[in-house]
């Protein structure tokens, strides 16, 4: 049995890093995708985790392949596929570490799997399935996605949700929203940054999204607000939790810190969320902070997910 299995994109991040010599601007390789950084920080703390999507036949397909395996994720779900290529995004960061981003990706690998291509057996045996939203942008692996949450949702497993708007990925605003909000009837648990709360919700004031997302179902959802903290909610009860504060280098992946420390202290309860209190909750959240100030203190995603000596040593 798998603690967590993530569905969804694996590709490059190249990071600005500077000027060349002659004037020109240098990108560093580093390995990202938001389910696939979720993953790393778990396995980083000793859960069993699986990641499943598709990458392409060249080099750097490979290259995360290898990123994923070196970390103990099972990559059995991992397709490589020949007729497509890996996909690329070029982040810019400014001066404070806030990212813009620009995407290879017309169709990229991660678009492309299929439901007939989904490993059964893994979706089958995990305690938690999560999700992002980037696999919704495109068929065939929209359709993949959703029959992945029916196959996990059916045998048991609590369905963990984290939207992520990128605008150059969709059609429109209004596209978006829609394909946005088609998973949460099916979710447990969610963890949703101040700009999508509102787009998904409607609601500008985040306590105000919180409990939008609660009556639509959901058991346990969170808002992130950089170094405002977060927010999180239990029925009709909600929580500010204050960020660490720390000097940013990059945020690439800091939610996806955020989320995987959040996960591995509802694994560690040992509950299902339709058990967890507002103190539990808290909890997590705390924890969810710390990882995510470590995070950001380091170039890149999967690279600067921390560890578990490294939390509890903050």
């Amino acid at each position: 049995m798998y603690d967590v299995v993530a569905l969804g994109e694996l590709l490059i991040d190249f990071t600005y890093v500077g000027k060349s010599e002659f004037g020109m601007s240098l990108f560093e390789q580093n390995p990202g995708g938001a389910p696939a950084n979720v993953l790393c920080l778990l396995a980083n703390m000793g859960k069993k985790t699986a990641f499943i999507g598709k990458v392409g036949s060249d080099m750097h397909g490979s290259f995360l392949r290898d990123t994923l395996a070196d970390r103990n994720i099972d990559v059995h779900g991992l397709i490589i596929d020949e007729n497509v290529f890996t996909t690329l995004a070029f982040v810019e960061l400014t001066d404070d570490g806030e990212r813009r981003f620009s995407f290879a990706r017309k169709p990229g690998a991660d678009t492309q799997i299929t439901s007939g291509e989904l490993n059964m057996d893994i979706l089958r045996n995990t305690r938690i399935f999560h999700i992002g939203s980037l696999s919704l942008t495109d068929e065939p692996a929209r359709s993949a996605t959703l029959d992945a949450i029916h196959v996990a949702r059916e045998a048991g497993a609590i369905i963990s949700y984290d939207p992520n708007y990128r605008a150059p990925l969709w059609s429109s605003e209004q596209e978006a929203v829609s394909r946005m909000r088609s998973v949460l009837p099916y979710v447990d648990i969610i963890k949703i940054s101040g700009e999508e709360a509102e787009l998904i919700t409607g609601e500008v004031e985040p306590e105000l999204a919180t409990g939008a997302l609660i009556s639509s179902g959901i058991l346990c959802a969170v808002v992130t607000l950089g170094t405002d903290g977060a927010i999180v909610r239990i029925n009709d009860e909600l929580s500010r939790v204050t960020a660490v504060k720390c000097d940013a280098v990059d945020t690439t992946g800091a939610g996806d810190a955020f989320w995987g420390g959040f996960l591995y202290k509802l694994l560690e309860k040992g509950k299902h969320p339709n058990g967890l209190t507002l103190d539990d909750a808290h909890d997590c959240a705390v924890f969810a902070n710390a990882c995510a100030a470590l995070c950001v203190q380091k170039r890149g995603a999967i690279p600067a997910m921390p560890g578990l000596y490294e939390v509890v040593t903050l």
